[in-house]
């Protein structure tokens, strides 16, 4: 695993895109980090983000086709049935899948694509793509935080839900060692600063 500092971004290559696939617990903060991601400087509008698929019901502010596609437990089976998803897993009873068309779509055109995905999904993605997919890990400060992070989070969430997911946590925090890249979440500015490096850093490799 790797922290790296920002580099200059190089010319467009005509080579394929890359695939940008960030991990961590829930409430480690990586959504946010993704969305700070695509609109920081020098990569804004050069990052397409993958929107994901879901059966899970649309929280309070989340717009359909934007923030995921949701569809039903039968639209997802059809999708997985026609060869249409990438990726999937099940999570606290709902699924979440990566449609394959539109990132095929994307690398094919030389362009680079950012998403979020689970451990198990973002090693599949390494192992179908493994010149193309860069695996970056978003670790909390410790746990204790991120126990904090997930109560203000889910102040409305059973108290059982909760340690479900501090559960799942300290599995996936045991898969980071196979990430190429590894950054803890203490100071948002910071993260993005970070992640922004890796993101210029493995474009100017792929344009040389």
């Amino acid at each position: 695993m790797r922290i790296t500092n920002s580099s200059k971004l190089q010319a467009p290559s005509s080579k394929k895109g890359l695939i940008f696939v960030i991990s961590g617990p829930s409430g480690s903060g990586k959504s946010t980090l993704l969305v700070r991601l695509v609109n920081s400087r020098g990569l804004k509008h050069q990052l397409a983000r993958s929107i994901s698929c879901t059966t899970r019901p649309r929280r309070s502010g989340e717009i359909n086709k934007k923030d995921y596609f949701f569809v039903s437990q039968r639209q997802f089976r059809e999708k997985r049935k026609a060869n249409k998803i990438l990726e999937w897993t099940k999570y606290l009873g709902y699924y979440y899948a990566t449609p394959r068309d539109f990132l095929e779509r994307q690398i094919q055109r030389g362009l680079d694509v950012v998403m979020c995905l689970d451990v198990k999904g973002a090693l599949r993605a390494k192992r179908l793509y493994p010149k193309n997919t860069v695996t970056i890990f978003v670790l909390p400060p410790s746990l204790s935080v991120l126990r904090s992070r997930l109560r203000k989070r889910c102040n409305k969430t059973k108290k059982e839900e909760i340690l479900k997911r501090l559960e799942l946590a300290n599995e996936e925090l045991e898969a980071a060692k196979k990430y190429d890249y590894c950054i803890v979440n203490r100071k948002l500015d910071e993260a993005v600063r970070k992640l922004r490096g890796i993101a210029l850093k493995e474009k100017s490799k792929r344009n040389k």
